[in-house]
């Protein structure tokens, strides 16, 4: 049984699935691929993902393949009550989740999945997984498998991973070239601003952008604004990435030193505390706010608070904090992640290639189960290729092979 806002919304949900469905070639094949093999038949699947129509479409794919499935989101603001209701109103897929859910009801949707009894699972920033560590860790034994879509739920499962106590094998599907090197650079670099031009209706052009990250989210977006005509400054933490993104053109600096330069801000850290008070202090009048990375710690709402008289919302997913000394700065999307709690979230040929890799990824997982023990494992190699493969065949696309001379070469070179 689902529990949905409102099971009405669902021929509108259903329309924006069709939508998406005509144009993800990648997860057509695959299911095509899944209803032939079956590779999911007798076991229970449970996800926990943004609830949207690209995500729903991966849910039917993965349903087509045997099991069953159980879906819930994976950020209260993400999810998109016409795509749970459309989701729901297909019978076979159990839905758990509304748009707003407070904390209560979040965690009480993701308990609801877990109840199902998963044996394989996707999880996206590593709630499902923190249950099953938790109070839920009786319901761990059923556990096969399962995969991990972001970064910061890829880092918290090293964490356990290190520590001894990741209780089953989790494939890093963030990690995958081909997730990463699309999803988080062209994916985040173009959702952002998707959601950020969509809620506030300004234009990019001509002011300054602050990127908190040069990782490859902080790549796509400071990429991105560049590209719509803003000066952009980069701030990091690794030396590294700091040097990179001056030799792509950037200005780097501190948050600190920025914050009294910058018009738009957003991190991507995966980190907490990265815009504090100290910076929230020296920031222009009518500064905007926002944040891409998974969690809404990355600008200190606490702060914000206890330098305000007040807020407001003045535009929907938009908070106009008025500070003690008169300016106003403006927060989106409450900080949480601003191209999906404002947006769809990232183009649907880009989470095309992405979802193949977790649809192909969770095969995997359930075909070599038994051979493979709790820790955090790599994508195989195999499966980046048969996607990189897929998406150039789908784009009408050839390119060289090696003859056996060059592979006799190299391999001696090698």
């Amino acid at each position: 049984m689902s529990i949905v806002r409102d099971p009405k919304l669902a021929p509108a949900g259903q329309k924006k699935i069709d939508w998406v469905q005509r144009r993800m070639g990648l997860l057509n094949k695959l299911r095509e691929h899944f209803e032939r093999t079956q590779p999911f038949k007798g076991l229970r699947l449970g996800l926990s993902i943004h609830l949207e129509a690209k995500t729903a479409y991966l849910a039917i794919v993965l349903k087509s393949g045997g099991g069953e499935v159980a879906v819930t989101g994976c950020n209260p603001l993400s999810t998109q009550d016409e795509i749970a209701a459309a989701l729901a109103a297909r019978g076979d897929i159990a839905v758990f989740g509304w748009r707003g859910a407070t904390p209560a009801e979040y965690t009480d949707h993701l308990k609801h999945v877990l109840k199902t009894k998963p044996q394989v699972f996707l999880d996206d920033g590593g709630d499902l997984t923190n249950l099953l560590h938790g109070e839920m860790s009786d319901l761990a034994q059923n556990i096969l498998g399962g995969t991990e879509e972001t970064s910061t739920g890829v880092r918290r499962l090293r964490s356990l991973a290190s520590a001894g106590k990741l209780k089953f094998p989790m494939l890093a599907v963030n990690d995958a070239y081909m997730k990463h090197l699309f999803d988080n650079r062209y994916g985040t670099g173009q959702s952002v601003w998707d959601g950020i031009m969509r809620t506030t209706n300004l234009s990019i052009a001509g002011k300054t952008v602050v990127v908190g990250s040069y990782g490859w989210c902080g790549r796509g977006i400071a990429m991105r604004a560049k590209g719509l005509g803003a000066h952009v400054i980069v701030t990091e933490v690794d030396s590294i990435r700091a040097i990179e993104a001056v030799m792509d053109g950037f200005q780097v600096m501190t948050m600190l030193e920025a914050s009294a330069q910058g018009d738009i801000f957003v991190t991507a850290t995966g980190c907490k505390d990265v815009i504090t008070k100290d910076s929230l202090a020296r920031m222009k009048d009518g500064a905007i706010l926002s944040n891409a990375g998974h969690f809404d710690v990355e600008i200190s709402k606490p702060d914000l608070d206890a330098l305000s008289t007040g807020k407001r919302e003045i535009r929907l997913n938009v908070e106009e904090y008025q500070l003690k000394d008169g300016r106003r700065l403006y927060l989106l999307a409450e900080g949480r992640l601003v191209n999906l709690a404002a947006g769809d979230g990232h183009p649907v040929e880009i989470m095309d290639m992405s979802f193949a890799v977790q649809a192909l990824s969770l095969e995997y997982v359930a075909k070599n189960h038994k051979t493979l023990k709790p820790g955090v494992y790599t994508v195989p190699a195999e499966i980046d290729k048969r996607v990189a493969q897929m998406k150039l065949e789908s784009m009408g696309l050839k390119i060289d092979q090696l003859t056996p001379a060059q592979k006799a070469y190299l391999e001696a070179e090698a």
